[in-house]
């Protein structure tokens, strides 16, 4: 077990130790190294150790005080002034109390004391390099919210949206993207939750592969498999040995789908995964060490399962380090007709017809429903749509849409309401204007962009006319 290790992907943290003695290095790599730390640099004049800082990227440093040439103290200070984003411990045999203080007041993480425990020194390097990279996410989170501008926008070319809450979600995957830390995606059905964890993915730069995972229904044993893997003989029918999911994903993202279904035996091994970065394959004895990056989807209510007892608050608090919210497609609707566009010309194609007309009244009936199944409900309607056409008629037809537009009828008399203009008498064209306003704010939920576009006009004439009409 590597206490400490499995806050974090300690691999992908480069750590300098620093002391004069060559026999100390040498041991302080090799324990480090057995307890999961794998990249280690050493120097022994402290005269060298500026110029490579300033050469090479370090997650933490092990200093030790007495030194010559450069007194530790004073190295310690120069560290804090020209990096002080890396955590710099002190590992000296001089248990002293004003120097503990001094240290500390200079900057530094910690002050161990020679012969130190390794657990102790595993647990002090761990918890600075988790530090340090969790400083180093919130600055650039705040780069990327305050920057206001996508990087990598081809990362996101399958999710289609001109929406500016979706805008705001992108430019915080661009911000996490790198680190190792699990995410949790939620939000409800048909939203595109893999779409968003592919793109992570992307993001990401990960070398090794996405590897996709629904549990739900998956039992305890199941589930070890299907992770894990078996060795030869571990049940019967294992006739050789098999790698699970989680050595696909080797270097790269392990996708687990409907992580709200899983069971709670299931979920204390995938909270040890978590923390331990470790599994056991069934039949083995022998651990093994896991470099994918856990992403985690789910269209449950989480805080509400763990309030009945059906989900474990230690796993759901490690998967959301960071956590995406995909909002439903009715908080959404100014992509409604961008949407619509796209999977009237992506049915049309794979049909092998003529991209059918979408006419205003199409547009208008679908802003009005709240979609359910969001995303794939308004998909799967527009393909039986296109379905539908002839080819010969004029646009797609309202009768395509028979159940949304019995949703838009009033059950007593049968007429439609919303969006259809119902007067006593014939109207004047300012109560026409009036009431065509009124209902495309109502339709859109108050968003003036989309009220706008359902229009057809711009948002400043919208505005004016508002205005007009509560004067």
């Amino acid at each position: 077990m590597n206490p400490g290790a499995g806050r974090i992907e300690t691999r992908r943290h480069p750590v300098l130790l620093v002391d004069d003695e060559e026999y100390i290095l040498e041991s302080l790599k090799l324990l480090l190294q057995g307890s999961g730390f794998e990249d280690i640099e050493t120097i022994s004049d402290a005269r060298k150790v500026l110029p490579f800082l300033a050469e090479q990227p370090i997650s933490a440093i092990v200093l030790d005080l007495g030194l010559p040439f450069i007194n530790g103290t004073e190295l310690l200070a120069s560290i804090r002034n020209g990096f002080p984003h890396i955590p710099v411990i002190i590992l000296t045999a001089a248990n002293d109390v004003s120097a503990a203080v001094n240290c500390m007041r200079s900057g530094a993480f910690d002050y161990l004391v020679k012969p130190v425990e390794r657990n102790r020194l595993v647990l002090s390097i761990g918890k600075a390099i988790e530090i340090s990279s969790l400083r180093n996410e919130v600055s650039t989170l705040k780069h990327y919210l305050l920057g206001g501008e996508l990087r990598n926008r081809n990362a996101f070319d399958r999710i289609i949206t001109q929406s500016r809450a979706m805008h705001q979600i992108f430019l915080y995957m661009e911000a996490v993207a790198q680190s190792f830390q699990p995410v949790l995606i939620t939000g409800e059905t048909g939203t595109g939750k893999e779409l968003f964890a592919q793109a992570m993915h992307n993001l990401s730069g990960r070398a090794g592969d996405f590897v996709a995972v629904n549990v739900a229904g998956l039992d305890d044993t199941m589930f070890s498999d299907t992770l894990f893997g078996h060795e030869k003989g571990a049940f019967t029918g294992a006739e050789r040995r098999r790698d699970g999911m989680i050595a696909r994903a080797e270097n790269g993202t392990l996708f687990l789908d409907e992580i709200g279904d899983l069971p709670e035996s299931a979920q204390v091994k995938l909270m040890r995964l978590l923390e331990e970065r470790e599994y056991y394959p069934l039949g083995s004895d022998m651990p093994r060490r896991s470099g994918s990056r856990i992403v985690a989807a789910t269209n449950r209510d989480l805080p509400a399962l763990m309030g009945a007892g059906k989900f474990r608050n230690d796993l759901y608090y490690r998967l959301c380090a960071h956590q995406i919210r995909i909002p439903p497609l009715r908080k959404r609707t100014e992509d409604i007709p961008l949407l619509t566009d796209h999977y009237v010309q992506e049915a049309a194609i794979s049909m092998s017809k003529n991209r059918p007309p979408v006419t205003e009244q199409v547009y208008r009936l679908l802003a009005g429903y709240d979609f359910p199944g969001n995303v794939r409900e308004l998909r799967a309607m527009l393909y039986d749509a296109v379905a539908r056409h002839d080819g010969t008629s004029g646009g797609i037809s309202l009768d395509a849409f028979g159940h949304v537009r019995e949703l838009h009828m009033e059950p007593d008399d049968g007429k439609e309401n919303s969006y259809m203009l119902c007067f006593p008498s014939f109207p004047t064209l300012r109560e026409a204007e009036n009431h065509l306003v009124g209902d495309a704010v109502k339709i859109s939920k108050g968003n003036i962009s989309a009220a706008s576009s359902l229009l057809g006009i711009t948002r400043q004439a919208l505005h004016k006319r508002l205005k007009q009409k509560h004067q």
